[in-house]
């Protein structure tokens, strides 16, 4: 029994033993043939020639598991040569046309990213899916040295990867608002409310007329498509209420009485007392203007918080400082006085220019020793950098405020909203502080050494691009005023 077991143990050794040489032979084999056509392989999967050349690429693959299982099954040396070797030359192959498709095939290769960032293959599917199909076979075609052909499948699918791009974008933009649309068709809401409907139609007419002229620029189709939604869901609801009114299920009077309810409480809020008895247009006004005036105070206060803060702040260093020391204490201290009373002399300098302007003309801020006034009442036509002839009293205003500051450095800042191509907004922000800047010189006999024009295009917003007043209140011109010294 014992010799037995010791039998079995010793054929079990062997086995092992001839097993682990003819792993380690393979290995050693594998090394040998597949050492070049990995590297192909690896140069091929670089150029993306999975794609770029499928037909190479797939023989080389084929070629490749045929070697890899012959060298398994213990097959022909020769065979897993040769078949490695035809790997090698396919991986070359493909990769060369890969290549040669980057460069011939550019155009079409940038339609299809731009296409897919834009998430053409979900939002624009069937279109997408036939410009995949044309590239598809301008790839083969090229690859089979079909040039010509290939060139003519290149603008096809190029055409074709535009339309989906176009197509999905549209889609991100206009799907929701076309959805609210065929909501209110079928409500018919077009019997009840038919203006604002219309302006619903028309604000879609317009997002999807600027996305067909500029694609990439979507910050005003996406306004339109906004508001289109809010005049879409407006009508729907218009209409529910002008219905109940033809129904009689809510008198015209009554209708009146309850949206002047809300405006009457506001009014309370402001203690303000409504007077509507012809209309709602003077409690309106007597609100607007009791907001302005809130926001008015506000800003002059958080001013007026921040240049205490600023002025203390010093103060207490100084008199920290001028407390530790003994001599020449009563010659700072002097200083000290003299610089506290140039600012009090600034802050009577900004309180004059801010009495200049009205609310409508100019916003008149402090920033330290910094003046800084936001023209905005200086209107420039749409797209063009050349002021009105009718803000010329407005300038002579401004040209007052300059002079309330001899010797000031003076410094333009064009800005734009966010309408338009980041680098058009850049150049147009610029043009106009040019502009001024001219006038400043030619008109104002400013000095030029005194005077600095810089647009900001639409990189420094003070309000909500997204409403056409917030937009109004980004196109504008600021005038920073910024005493020296010398001045003070």
């Amino acid at each position: 029994m014992a010799q037995k077991s010791s039998f079995v143990s010793c054929l079990v050794f062997v086995i092992f033993v001839l097993t682990s040489g003819s792993i380690l032979a393979q290995s050693e084999l594998r090394k040998t043939f597949f050492k070049d056509v990995d590297a192909a392989r690896a140069a091929a999967e670089a150029a993306n020639a999975s794609l770029l050349a499928p037909d190479s690429w797939s023989e080389g693959v084929g070629d490749y598991k045929a070697a890899e299982d012959g060298l398994a099954r213990g097959r022909n040396i020769e065979y897993v040569r040769d078949k490695a070797a035809d790997s090698e030359q396919s991986f070359k192959t493909a990769k060369t046309a890969a290549e040669l498709a980057k460069t011939v095939l550019a155009q079409v290769m940038k339609s299809r990213q731009d296409a897919a960032n834009a998430k053409a293959p979900e939002l624009a599917k069937d279109t997408w899916d036939k410009a995949q199909q044309e590239f598809g076979d301008a790839i083969r075609s090229l690859e089979r040295g079909d040039l010509k052909r290939a060139k003519r499948l290149d603008l096809e699918a190029t055409s074709l990867y535009r339309d989906a791009e176009l197509l999905a974008i549209k889609a991100q933009y206009l799907t929701e608002t076309r959805q609210l649309l065929a909501d209110a068709d079928r409500a018919k809401v077009e019997r009840y409310a038919p203006i604002t409907l219309g302006k619903a139609q028309q604000l879609l007419a317009d997002a999807e007329r600027e996305l067909n002229e500029n694609r990439y620029d979507t910050d005003l189709p996406r306004d339109l498509a906004r508001q289109a939604n809010y005049e879409a869901k407006h009508a729907i609801y218009l209409s529910e209420v002008v219905r109940d009114v033809r129904d009689k299920n809510i008198s015209t009077e009554q209708l009146i009485l309850d949206w002047e309810t809300p405006l009457a409480e506001i009014a309370a809020a402001a203690d303000i007392t409504p007077a509507m008895s012809e209309g709602y247009a003077q409690t309106k006004a007597d609100v607007v203007n009791y907001i302005e005036k809130i926001r008015n105070e506000r800003q002059a206060m958080e001013q007026e918080i921040e240049a205490n803060n600023l002025r203390l702040a010093d103060m207490d260093e100084e008199m920290r400082t001028l407390d530790e020391r003994l001599g020449g204490a009563t010659a700072e201290r002097a200083a000290l006085i003299q610089r506290l009373e140039a600012e009090a002399m600034v802050k009577s300098q900004f309180e004059q220019v801010e009495k200049m302007f009205t609310a409508e003309e100019a916003r008149v801020f402090r920033e330290g020793e910094t003046i800084i006034i936001r023209l905005v009442g200086l209107n420039f036509d749409s797209g063009k950098s050349e002021f009105n002839q009718n803000n010329i009293p407005l300038l002579s205003k401004v040209e007052k405020a300059i002079d309330v500051f001899p010797r000031s450095d003076i410094v333009i800042e064009g800005h734009t909203d966010s309408y338009g191509g980041d680098e058009s907004n850049q150049v147009l922000s610029q043009k106009r502080a040019e502009a001024v800047q001219q006038y400043m010189i030619n008109a104002m006999r400013i000095p030029s050494y005194r005077l600095i024009a810089t647009g900001y295009g639409e990189t420094v917003p003070v309000a909500n691009n997204e409403t056409a007043s917030g937009r109004a209140k980004n196109r504008r011109i600021d005038i920073i005023i910024r005493p020296n010294d010398e001045a003070a």
